[in-house]
């Protein structure tokens, strides 16, 4: 891999854009109220953020990734292995508009309009790059679907009701109707199988769309729920999501990277960047 500065305004030459301009970018900061540091804390002796950089870098159909940051700590680190990272504005609340700023900024540097944002969370260090490209593909299919999500299915009744969980019901269409960090929807008054899906946070918006979002104003089940997507479901919008073949494993916190780190031992993926 060859080696490529850090930047924050001034940085290194313009990446080889695709004729539909995807990229990607990879949200995180130090203070996580739940995990402190998480971005940095290792598996298999590399932080969990690199292991997320490297996989996302095999996406063939991004024509670039970034990691946009608060922290110098992750900065640096994004550049000792060869990354492309952006500095942000330390009070953003929300992963969207940390995203927002970071790829105005990498338009503004390459004078290159983005087509395509596929947010990655930093926490998804199992992300593998065809999880990308499945929450891509409607969007290059279908011009008028403006945001995707990936969805993956849950398998045990602790993983339905863990609140760090987002929890999603769908429409027969596919599109999004409700998400939740409650079990939904209720296994209560249902004798057979209930359909058990949650977010993963595989995120592509179209450019303009997602400037939009980051303009309207937060509403009230979104701030109920603590789920961001629900501001686009309460103003009437459509969310596609996806379903993802590949099991995911989200790290909210040092169990949940004890756990990462286990499955992780024999990943196949990692040899292809563990030397890098």
């Amino acid at each position: 891999m060859a080696p490529m500065r850090c930047f924050s305004i001034a940085g290194p030459s313009a990446p080889v854009f695709s004729p539909m301009k995807i990229i990607g970018i990879i949200p995180a900061r130090m203070a996580s109220s739940r995990f402190p540091g998480k971005p940095l804390a290792k598996i298999g002796g590399i932080p969990m953020i690199g292991h997320v950089y490297f996989r996302c870098k095999m996406c063939r159909q991004l024509s670039e990734v970034f990691v946009a940051t608060c922290d110098r700590e992750i900065y640096d680190y994004i550049g000792s292995i060869g990354g492309k990272a952006v500095m942000t504005a330390d009070s953003h609340e929300r992963a969207s508009d940390r995203c927002a700023e970071a790829m105005l900024t990498i338009e503004k540097q390459f004078k290159e309009h983005v087509d395509i944002m596929a947010m990655i969370q930093g926490d998804e260090p199992m992300v593998y790059p065809e999880m990308i490209s499945e929450a891509l593909q409607p969007m290059l299919d279908d011009p008028s679907i403006l945001i995707t999500n990936l969805l993956g299915e849950i398998t045990s009744q602790e993983e339905f009701e863990d609140p760090n969980q987002v929890k999603v019901v769908v429409d027969l269409k596919g599109n999004a109707l409700y998400f939740s960090r409650e079990p939904i929807p209720s296994r209560k008054k249902h004798a057979g199988k209930v359909p058990m899906f949650k977010q993963v946070p595989i995120i592509p918006f179209r450019r303009d769309f997602l400037i939009e979002y980051n303009r309207m104003a937060q509403t009230p089940l979104e701030i109920i729920e603590s789920v961001d997507m629900m501001r686009i479901v309460e103003n009437g919008l459509k969310i596609r999501m996806v379903r993802t073949k590949f099991a995911t494993h989200a790290v909210d916190t040092p169990g949940d990277l004890h756990h990462a780190e286990e499955l992780m031992a024999k990943d196949p993926l990692v040899k292809l960047y563990e030397r890098a």
